[in-house]
């Protein structure tokens, strides 16, 4: 591939964050959805305050038909899903046909979910098209710097989203450093000190979880 620029390193970048964030939600998702059939009607409450997005919704029903499919709205799964596409189009030529075709299974699985009375199935579809899209990165893209950079965005994205839930110390330990390798041997410009900020936060035993969010969000 040669030389990356500034525009490419900034879409592969997001590219692995857009996937990232895509996967993350739609396992969150579905997991709220088993709580909300089950009457637990303020359960989508806590979700959108976890991942940090306005509660824009009416109701839980309101959310189970609008968070996942809702196109107007920039935080909804398929907007998001729509930003991994838009930024994988343009690096058709990087990153190859088949990796590009898993972002467009996945947005048809989409598509197919918000006509379905049990979207479910579909949305796991969705998630398997990700985990597809992510081993195709691996097994095609032979320029090592763009599977760095996309790496590094979907590990940001992902620890981001760990700390934001709360989940244990030890999940984001590994995720911290499964991260700083991709982003230290990608090529892009990104703050070393927040970043050893943040491998000396994971060190203690109480992370302190906002922190963890601040730091990862300042790395690049």
């Amino acid at each position: 591939m040669g030389i990356i620029s500034i525009e490419q390193a900034d879409r592969l970048f997001w590219l692995g964050r857009y996937s990232e964030r895509v996967y993350t939600t739609v396992r969150l998702y579905c997991k709220s959805y088993d709580s909300m059939i089950d009457n637990i009607d303020d359960i989508y409450v806590d979700f959108c305050s976890m991942i940090d997005i306005p509660n824009i919704y009416a109701d839980a029903s309101d959310f189970k038909a609008r968070y996942p499919f809702d196109e107007e709205n920039p935080d909804s799964i398929y907007s998001n899903l729509i930003r991994a596409y838009d930024n994988a189009i343009v690096l058709r030529e990087s990153i190859g046909s088949e990796s590009l075709s898993y972002i467009q299974l996945s947005i048809y699985e989409m598509n197919k979910a918000r006509e379905s009375d049990a979207p479910l199935i579909e949305l796991q579809k969705v998630v398997d098209n990700i985990l597809a899209f992510w081993g195709i990165v691996d097994d095609q893209i032979d320029e090592e710097k763009v599977r760095n950079i996309i790496k590094a965005g979907k590990r940001i994205e992902r620890i981001d989203l760990y700390a934001r839930l709360g989940l244990d110390r030890k999940e984001i330990v590994r995720e911290v450093h499964r991260m700083v390798p991709r982003v230290e041997k990608s090529g892009i410009k990104y703050n070393k000190k927040k970043l050893l900020d943040l491998v000396e936060l994971i060190g203690h035993q109480d992370i302190d979880y906002y922190g963890a969010v601040n730091l990862v969000e300042a790395i690049v």
